[in-house]
C-alpha cells in the first residue's frame, strides 16, 4: 500500500465538474489531482496573485485552483483554461 504525502479534499463544485469530464479529460484532471498528493507545487504551478496559499495548474483543457497545508491538498475549484469563468467562480465560493 502507497502511503501518501498529502491527503486530497475536493468541493462539492469541483466534484461535479469532475464528474461532467468526458473521459479523456477525466483521466487527464484525475491524474493531476492525484499527483498532487505527492507534489503539491508542481513546476508548472503558479501562485495566485492576492490569494493567500492558493494556486493553479493547468491540465489540457482544464485548470485547477487549489490550496494545500502540512497535510491536505484542497481542491477548490476546476475549470476551462480558455476562458475566466474558473475565476469568477472561485471568487463566488463559499
Amino acid at each position: 500500500m502507497v502511503d501518501y504525502k498529502y491527503k486530497i479534499d475536493i468541493t462539492r463544485a469541483a466534484g461535479q465538474i469532475i464528474k461532467t469530464l468526458p473521459p479523456k479529460q477525466y483521466r487527464q484532471v484525475e491524474s493531476t489531482i492525484f499527483a498532487l498528493r505527492e507534489n503539491p507545487l508542481p513546476g508548472d504551478s503558479k501562485k495566485l496573485s492576492g490569494k493567500t496559499g492558493f494556486h493553479s495548474v493547468d491540465i489540457g483543457e482544464h485548470r485547477i485552483i487549489y490550496r494545500f497545508d502540512s497535510d491536505k491538498v484542497c481542491i477548490a475549484v476546476i475549470g476551462n483554461t480558455n476562458d475566466d469563468e474558473v475565476y469568477k467562480r472561485f471568487a463566488r465560493r463559499k
